[in-house]
Formats: structure tokens, sequence, C-alpha cells
């Protein structure tokens, strides 16, 4: 299946056709609230800032499948994003990253670029970058901080 046949899931119900997103660069990141890595969620707001009038997006997919960082439903997750790093980028609703209840997104990004240690995600904050034809072009650990990727992202808007 291609990328853009997918679909993700929206807090509150419904779904985010990733074919909406074709023609543009996207950032796509299963993220926590109570994480160590979580301070992220700025970095990452700031490349939506700067490149967003690019065609770039970051999708943030919020995830509780390690230790439990992300308990928290729709609402919560949101506004803690909103109020502790005015997040503007779109928030998906919390998925699975692993197992057999993996969301298809991310089945799809392990499978197209699988990491260090095999395709499951080991932590929060995996960061997986998109071109603009839905190619998944490479796929970055939770210690690579989202300002290490600002050359990747320049280059792929061209």
């Amino acid at each position: 299946m291609a990328f853009y046949d997918l679909s993700a899931p929206l807090p509150g119900g419904g779904t985010q056709p990733m074919a909406e997103y074709r023609g543009k660069v996207l950032l796509i990141v299963n993220t926590a609230s109570k994480c160590g890595f979580t301070p992220q969620y700025e970095g990452l707001e700031a490349l939506y800032r700067d490149y967003k009038d690019r065609g770039f997006e970051v999708l943030a997919f919020p995830c509780n499948q390690f230790g439990a960082q992300e308990p928290g439903d729709a609402a919560e997750i949101a506004n803690f994003c909103s109020l502790t790093y005015d997040v503007s980028f779109p928030l998906m609703a919390k998925i699975d990253v692993n197992g057999d209840g993996a969301d298809p997104i991310f089945k799809h990004l392990k499978k197209e670029q699988t990491g260090l240690l095999g395709s499951g995600i080991k932590w929060n904050f995996t960061k997986f970058l998109v071109d603009r034809e839905g190619k998944v072009v490479s796929r970055h650990a939770p210690t690579t901080k989202p300002e290490q990727l600002r050359k990747e992202i320049e280059e792929l808007l061209g």
C-alpha cells in the first residue's frame, strides 16, 4: 500500500487522509507528554513555523507504549501541547506504533525505513521524513534533535 492511500485517526473521531499532504514534505513523530524528550516539541514547532509556508508539515502521533508517558486523553494532550509548547502543527489521535495494533501509517514507515535495531520503534520521538512524493526517505532516533534535521528538510523542500 502506498503512503498516500493511508489515513490517520483524528482526536474526537474521523480520519486525516495522507493524500491531502501530497506534494508536501512531512516529519512524522510519535510523541509523549511526560518523556525526557518532550521538550523536542519546541524544536518541532520551530521547524514547522520556519518551513510550513514552503510546503512542510509536522504530524505528531501521541503514543503511550513507552513507559506509559502519554496517559492523557486527546483533550489533555492537546491542552498540554498548546499551553506548554504553543504547538500549532497537527496532533493525531493517540495510537500504538508497535505490535498487532500498530497504526497502519507506522507499519508503513517502519517497513520503508528500519531502525538500528530492526523495524520496531524503540521510544518516543522517533522521527520519519517523507518527501513530496510520499517516499519515506529517512528515520531518526529519539536522541536526534529536530534542529539537526534542518539541512535535510531544506534539501527536500528544494
